[in-house]
């Protein structure tokens, strides 16, 4: 398999690292919508796929106000800046949620296998489950030292021939099983 494309994650923890009590997580499924790289462009069918989500989380490169807002119709809304957000708009740069006894970073530039000082410094201090992030353009999902990083991979308008896609988490008590689906 390719290094960045979507897999099952390995079952690891990281020495240290205190497991979060089952009875923390809902015994209900929770669906997460995620989405990233719309940039200011809504699909319909993103609409139709999130209809049911509890959350929907975004990881940047937004577009104007009024995505969010018709996201915002749909479910509560946790949204971060992308290198294209326009900084007047005040997006977040870096934002951090719980969500069903989970713990979620969001950040637009994130790199898995390296993260910058600034981002390993929240890692360690906010200790997170799922890191969510963007830019790429690719759907990625690798967990490593015992934090999955996701990617949902793009939802903008088609161009050079790239895979549009956009993402549900679904979590309860055994954990987290990303599904990513297809905008074309």
């Amino acid at each position: 398999m390719l290094r960045g494309q979507p897999r099952k994650p390995r079952r690891e923890r990281k020495l240290g690292r205190p497991r979060r009590a089952l009875s923390e997580c809902s015994d209900l499924l929770v669906k997460i919508g995620v989405i990233s790289d719309t940039h200011n462009y809504l699909d319909p069918k993103v609409i139709q796929f999130l209809a049911d989500v509890g959350h929907i989380l975004h990881a940047g490169d937004i577009g104007l106000p009024w995505l969010i807002a018709e996201l915002e119709a749909i479910a509560p809304v946790i949204a971060v800046s992308g290198n294209t957000d326009d900084p007047g708009l005040n997006y977040a740069d870096t934002r951090f949620v719980e969500l069903d006894g989970r713990k979620f970073l969001l950040h637009h530039i994130v790199d898995p296998l390296a993260p910058v000082a600034q981002m390993q410094e929240r890692i360690l201090s906010q200790r997170p489950d799922v890191i969510v992030f963007g830019h790429t353009h690719k759907p990625f999902s690798e967990k490593i030292n015992g934090v999955l990083y996701f990617n949902p991979g793009y939802a903008g308008k088609s161009r050079f021939g790239m895979e549009r896609t956009m993402a549900i988490l679904h979590c309860d008590r055994g954990g987290i099983r990303p599904e990513w689906i297809p905008l074309e």
